[in-house]
């Protein structure tokens, strides 16, 4: 039966006999994490390679406990005083505000560990979206067909063709040359005409296969 006078004790502190001081310190306590943020984040940068895991146990809830603590002594009269070395546990005797000081600490170091998993996450989400982007430019050289709209074009300097049929002979070509052409000719139409221009190859009897752009406007 060890465990009723310590349930006695619990539910003691939790009704009317909460010290004074507790919602005022709380509240200061997790306005001055919120407010470390930026240090918050930089000691757990600094820790790097040493922290494992989400038991990062607390990196700044000590310090914010012990400002505030200062701070609230200042404030209060009768707060026994935070001395050089001491910890804040050491220098309160009564269980209850011992309990409610524990309480306050792991809301804290909750709350730090949240600052982290969301600052975690963001990386990932960074790093996510650069690998992507990077995805990207490596395959950006890419030109759709105009034609067909499915297929990327093949080029080579003296040919560009297409799964669909496409099949037309230059000079000199590149896909970053044959992008610009295209994007340009559809910008230049986009600026006196809002209908999307269709792409077609025409040969004559006589000409080489060519692209067509033509506007049914």
């Amino acid at each position: 039966a060890m465990a009723s006078p310590l349930r006695r004790h619990r539910a003691r502190y939790k009704g009317p006999a909460a010290p004074p001081w507790k919602e005022t310190y709380r509240r200061r306590c997790m306005e001055r994490l919120r407010s470390s943020r930026a240090k918050l984040l930089d000691r757990y940068r600094q820790a790097g390679e040493r922290v494992c895991g989400p038991a990062t146990g607390a990196l700044l809830v000590q310090e914010v406990m012990e400002q505030e603590w200062q701070t609230l002594q200042a404030a209060q009269e009768g707060l026994p005083t935070l001395g050089g070395k001491e910890a804040l546990a050491q220098i309160l005797e009564d269980p209850d505000e011992l309990a409610v000081l524990e309480e306050i600490q792991q809301e804290l170091i909750l709350q730090e560990q949240l600052v982290i998993e969301e600052y975690e996450r963001s990386m990932q989400f960074d790093e996510e979206c650069l690998n992507a982007m990077l995805d990207g430019l490596d395959a950006s050289d890419k030109v759709i067909c105009p034609v067909c709209r499915k297929n990327n074009l093949t080029v080579r300097n003296h040919l560009v063709f297409c799964q669909c049929g496409l099949y037309i002979s230059t000079q000199d070509m590149t896909e970053g040359k044959l992008r610009s052409l295209l994007e340009n000719t559809l910008t230049e139409h986009g600026h006196r005409c809002f209908h999307n221009p269709e792409f077609t190859v025409t040969s004559g009897m006589e000409e080489e296969a060519s692209l067509l752009m033509s506007c049914p406007v």
